[in-house]
């Protein structure tokens, strides 16, 4: 009876101890339509073909806006496919909320670019931590995800880990960047310019 006790009593434990990786995957695209997205300016530069949102126009931002923690979210891990075509650009923002034009006052961005002029590349977070170096190809699909955690952010790129940041206390923005700083927010999808043009599919999200 005693043996059977502690083994219930270690089988709760173990309950109470399960990692985060067990912490439920939210889908914030449903692959066929921007449902619990907004656009501001320029809308026509964002749509769906294939299961995929395609990025290609003028300068545009598209703004999750759905059901999924009232798309407001501080500890996150997000998960997103994403394919490049030659010369483009694109990026991810965190933190972020929705801007009816112009690029976003608030939050972080992730840098989408692997061939485009700005030698940013892609998973840098842009002008705060940026990376050199191609970790992968225009034509070819890759998965991006970016973890926040209180104030360290890690972005990988197909697993491999390219940026750690932890961000300091007051840290330092240039003009116009004094809201690039972890707070709480939603996320946006960047259309750069008409020559760019890039794909996100399977975009999803785990709270942490």
């Amino acid at each position: 009876m005693k043996r059977t006790i502690w083994l219930i009593f270690a089988i709760a434990l173990l309950s109470f101890s399960i990692p985060n990786s067990r912490k439920k995957w939210y889908s914030l695209f449903d692959g066929q339509s921007l449902s619990g997205w907004k656009v501001g300016d320029n809308a026509a530069s964002f749509k769906v073909e294939n299961g995929a949102i395609v990025v290609n126009g003028e300068v545009a931002h598209l703004f999750y806006d759905g059901h999924v923690m009232n798309h407001q979210f501080k500890n996150f891990e997000l998960s997103a496919d994403v394919m490049t075509t030659p010369g483009s650009n694109s990026g991810i923002y965190f933190h972020t909320q929705y801007q009816q034009g112009d690029w976003p006052q608030k939050g972080y961005e992730v840098q989408v670019n692997n061939s485009h002029t700005d030698w940013r590349r892609t998973g840098s977070l842009w002008a705060i931590q940026d990376v050199k170096e191609n970790y992968v190809k225009d034509n070819e699909w890759f998965n991006m995800r970016i973890k926040v955690v209180g104030k360290q952010v890690t972005v990988y790129i197909n697993n491999q880990l390219v940026v750690g940041y932890t961000e300091p206390q007051n840290p330092l923005r240039e003009k116009g960047m004094e809201q690039r700083i972890i707070s709480s927010g939603t996320f946006a999808l960047q259309a750069h310019d008409p020559k760019s043009k890039v794909y996100y599919k399977n975009i999803k999200l785990r709270p942490l």
